[in-house]
């Protein structure tokens, strides 16, 4: 164990093709040509790392958890080299006083220099009470650190918009981080738990690019929350043709139909999940026959039942077509049949929305809990 409380052995070796293809699939992540690898790992290979404080507030440390344990290979290892991990609650062996004298010769050592990762929301009723470590208030510990940070990045539907403990009547005034800092470099890595590769992409990003990715309006990275899931779910065409589940256990369940009626809040969210996926087993949540809670979609996940249908915002066509090709002036059948298919997707689609979406009732439902 070093002086700061760190057992030594977490962090092993990995193998060169591993280390390529984690930062292959980070690079493809950010949507990078293969090119792009090289400077990647430069980037990690350089002596100077940049410092990495992380701070745990109102969370299950279910981010850090499935962090800790994905592999294939073996992420939990590489992130922990990547990185100067000088701080984390979790993984350090230091307690107490020990580790209160740990964050702040950290954050003074690095001052303007790290970044500060955040995992979990921030109480802020009753001037912040509800959650306190080493006598500090969370709001004060978040202030105070980031005050010194060079940028911060918030990990998970907690530190990017509340979590479930800001669902009504959120008795503790619990809100995303964002909502507390206001004048630093801030990127939000949704989701219950984030994928570990956006985390990893997000994070040499900045240590390849020295400066945030282009954010989207909830600042969520765009190479990662750029689309919504229904647009590129892999049950989408059965959407199109209205084959829907209405139960779970039918027979539409057992073909892989659309969950749309199950309360699948796909056409509301923003998400890789369909293309990254999690454990690198082509594990996600609609991938084995369970919809999409919304959890990278403020307001949605936790906010809304399960069951609860949601309107589409809007009708466009699924991203599976064929590539339109043209061969001596002239588009091919296959051409033809996508340029049809793309003209007249939004129509169908909108035929099958009003024939098969939510009710009279549900509608009034869901218009209720927007309200609400």
């Amino acid at each position: 164990m070093n002086r700061f409380g760190y057992v030594p052995g977490l962090s092993e070796e990995i193998s060169r093709r591993d280390f390529i293809k984690l930062l292959t699939i980070a690079a493809a992540t950010m949507g990078l040509p293969v090119g792009f690898v090289k400077k990647l790992e430069a980037a990690v290979k350089s002596p100077t790392r940049p410092p990495v404080i992380w701070l745990h507030f109102q969370e299950c440390t279910g981010c850090t958890e499935s962090l800790l344990r994905t592999s294939n290979p073996a992420f939990a290892k590489l992130i922990l080299d990547i990185i100067s991990l000088d701080y984390h609650e979790t993984i350090m062996a230091a307690a107490g006083s020990q580790a209160e004298e740990v964050l702040q010769h950290m954050i003074n050592k690095h001052a303007g220099k790290f970044i500060c990762v955040v995992e979990g929301s921030i109480p802020t009723k009753d001037g912040g009470i509800y959650c306190q470590i080493g006598g500090k208030k969370a709001v004060d510990i978040m202030k105070e650190v980031a005050q010194k940070a060079s940028a911060i990045v918030a990990i998970g539907n907690c530190a990017s918009f509340g979590g479930v403990q800001s669902v009504e009547p959120n008795p503790t005034g619990a809100v995303g981080v964002m909502e507390v800092i206001k004048d630093k470099p801030l990127i939000n890595v949704p989701g219950c738990p984030p994928n570990p590769y956006n985390i990893l992409s997000t994070l040499l990003y900045v240590l390849t690019f020295k400066k945030i990715p282009e954010l989207d309006e909830y600042r969520r990275p765009k190479f990662a929350y750029g689309r919504r899931i229904h647009d590129h779910c892999p049950r989408r065409a059965h959407f199109d043709a209205g084959r829907f589940v209405e139960h779970y256990g039918d027979k539409g369940h057992r073909l892989g139909w659309c969950l749309y009626k199950m309360g699948c809040k796909g056409p509301v969210t923003y998400a890789n999940c369909p293309t990254t996926q999690f454990n690198d087993v082509g594990v996600w949540p609609i991938g084995i026959g369970h919809p999409c809670i919304g959890c990278t979609q403020p307001k949605v996940g936790f906010h809304l039942p399960v069951k609860l249908k949601v309107k589409p915002q809007e009708v466009v066509p699924p991203e599976q077509f064929p590539p339109i090709t043209v061969k001596e002036g002239k588009a091919t059948i296959a051409g033809v049949a996508a340029v049809s298919a793309a003209l007249g997707a939004a129509a169908g689609a909108a035929g099958v929305i009003a024939s098969r979406l939510p009710d009279k009732e549900e509608r009034d439902h869901e218009g209720k809990a927007k309200e609400s």
